[in-house]
């Protein structure tokens, strides 16, 4: 059978010499998880049933569609080795794996990650072996634990409100990776869109030579070479040719680096983001950030697309309509989802799924920090991420009110990892430091919307129904969450405020409502709820199976009217 999601999972940091574990992996259920001390680690333990790895179990493609809580389950498959490859260093890759996995090659302990949403690698190489090699993969989890955080994950047994079908195990794709011994460990990119330049810092190991050439739709526009000890290099290159990377357009630039045998292919965006007043500006140009909320759920692989071109479908889907970008919503998005975000030239806000967990609780911060961090790593390079979000509604837990200090040191170590981009500490309810002070409101009436507005319009001073706990500093603001009309033909499901009665009234509600925030000067984007249906939320703007509820050029007419914050001062 073929390969289920065979392309290179991360194009950021591809090599040639790897090789896609998807496809059917053996498969137990261990909701007693006790399969460590009954030995499914070992070699000739037995398994009773298979999946179709990279799909959750609780998914239809799995093959298992198993929907009550799994608190652990277990994978297993062989693998065949050639002697060439086991004298290299092999490194076995997870895309994502929810929540806790413990990783065995051979019977042998490999490893352990922690947080369902990240990528990770394990250096197996000690106990691999020439022919066959056996990877066996225990996940644990657990939804109602109130320490770790599963984003629109039910609590519930059935799907209710805006929480759907969980997500346990593995998720995304497998992979080994072969390298030599001298490699290139990781690459990040600074883009200088003013200068004309790329810094790049670079980790290696071993000592070479390391050579960067840069590539711009084949033609060679910037080059450095250097013999290196191994460690760390940080080197400038001046690029002979500037396109900018910029909404609507990617214009990527190819970067092929070599280190010895090594040997990785990349890329980056020319770029820069900044606020300046109340304007969102990428390369100097003031954006209106005409954003959709997109929750990426599938209707047959829940939190993993189906295939590649379902992704490359929602972006397209959602550009058609006229939006310029996404907030991606509680979910760590794959990266070949953002690699096509990156050549497209759509803009998104990279979030983490934090709901679920007690922010009451200091212990909770530190284990949601952990993630948080790898998350910011792994993306850094992507120009499409515009701005970092790691909350969204943060108030109370049973009555507990968040322990601020987390949220403090959660927005200032984003800043610290990565100070190029904007930083959202909690979106639309409780503000402790940001750099945009966002807000959410469902309010259904385009006239009382533009009411609550109209003064921030005039003076500047923001009605915040949070206002005590929290101050309005003169922070850019934008509306990250409006509209959320629900619409189906029969009226039924979950959304905001009362269905429309037809097309056309939802249409205008949805242009009133829009209208609003893009008249309003001091606004410096908006996010309407949400691209699609998902599941019993029934308020996208495409139905769960991407099928478009509106004429799209409609929707797209109403999102292209010019913004007021897009019009520069008459002295800029």
């Amino acid at each position: 059978m073929s390969i289920p999601r065979p392309e290179h999972p991360n194009p950021q940091f591809a090599r040639q010499t790897w090789k896609n574990l998807n496809g059917d992996w053996q498969f137990m259920i261990d909701n007693g998880r006790s399969g460590i001390a009954r030995g499914l680690y070992r070699e000739d333990a037995v398994f009773d049933g298979t999946i179709r790895v990279p799909f959750c179990p609780e998914s239809r493609l799995s093959g298992v569609e198993h929907r009550d809580f799994l608190a652990g389950v277990w994978y297993r498959r062989t693998v065949t080795l050639s002697e060439p490859e086991t004298r290299r260093l092999v490194r076995l890759h997870f895309g994502a794996v929810d929540y806790h996995a413990i990783v065995y090659v051979n019977g042998q302990p490999a490893g352990e990650h922690t947080g369902g949403y990240t990528s990770f690698a394990l250096d197996i190489s000690p106990l691999v072996r020439v022919g066959s090699n056996t990877v066996t993969v225990f996940a644990q989890d657990d939804t109602r634990d109130p320490r770790i955080p599963r984003g629109k994950q039910s609590e519930e047994y059935d799907s209710h409100g805006c929480d759907y079908t969980r997500t346990t195990g593995i998720w995304q794709t497998v992979w080994l990776e072969f390298l030599p011994h001298t490699h290139i460990e990781s690459v990040k990119y600074y883009p200088d869109s003013g200068q004309g330049t790329i810094t790049v810092r670079a980790a290696l190991a071993g000592a070479g030579t390391l050579t960067a050439a840069v590539f711009y739709e084949g033609r060679p526009v910037g080059r450095h070479t250097a013999a290196s000890a191994g460690g760390g290099e940080l080197f400038t290159i001046p690029l002979a040719e500037t396109h900018l990377w910029e909404p609507g357009h990617g214009r990527l630039y190819e970067v092929r680096l070599t280190y010895g045998d090594d040997a990785v292919c990349s890329y980056f965006g020319l770029r820069s983001v900044r606020l300046d007043g109340s304007a969102f500006r990428i390369n100097g140009k003031a954006v209106f950030q005409r954003l959709v909320l997109d929750q990426g759920f599938y209707p047959d692989g829940v939190y993993t697309a189906p295939d590649d071109e379902a992704l490359q479908n929602d972006i397209r889907l959602s550009m058609a309509m006229g939006f310029n970008g996404a907030r991606l919503h509680e979910k760590v998005f794959e990266p070949r989802f953002l690699y096509h975000c990156d050549r497209m030239g759509y803009l998104v806000w990279g979030e983490y799924p934090d709901w679920g967990a007690d922010y009451s609780r200091p212990e909770t911060h530190i284990r949601f920090l952990g993630e948080w961090m790898e998350a910011v790593e792994r993306d850094f390079n992507h120009p499409a991420i515009v701005g970092w979000c790691p909350h969204n509604e943060v108030w109370t837990y049973q009555d507990r009110p968040p322990y601020r200090p987390g949220l403090v040191l959660t927005y200032r170590m984003t800043k610290a990892a990565d100070p190029t981009r904007p930083c959202i500490d909690a979106s639309g309810w409780l503000h402790t430091e940001t750099d945009i002070y966002d807000i959410h409101d469902y309010e259904q009436d385009p006239a009382a919307l533009a009411g609550r507005l109209n003064r921030f319009a005039a003076d500047g001073e923001l009605a915040d129904p949070f206002a005590g706990p929290q101050h309005y500093a003169g922070q850019p603001v934008m509306v990250s969450e409006y509209g959320g009309i629900l619409w189906r033909a029969d009226g039924s499901g979950w959304g905001y405020g009362s269905s429309p009665k037809t097309a056309e009234e939802f249409l205008a509600r949805f242009a009133g409502l829009t209208a609003a925030l893009l008249a309003n000067p001091r606004l410096c984007g908006l996010c309407y709820t949400q691209l699609t249906d998902v599941e019993q939320e029934q308020n996208g703007l495409v139905t769960f199976d991407r099928r478009p509820k509106f004429d799209p050029a409609r929707i797209r007419a109403i999102l292209s009217q010019k913004a007021a914050a897009e019009e520069e001062p008459p002295d800029r």
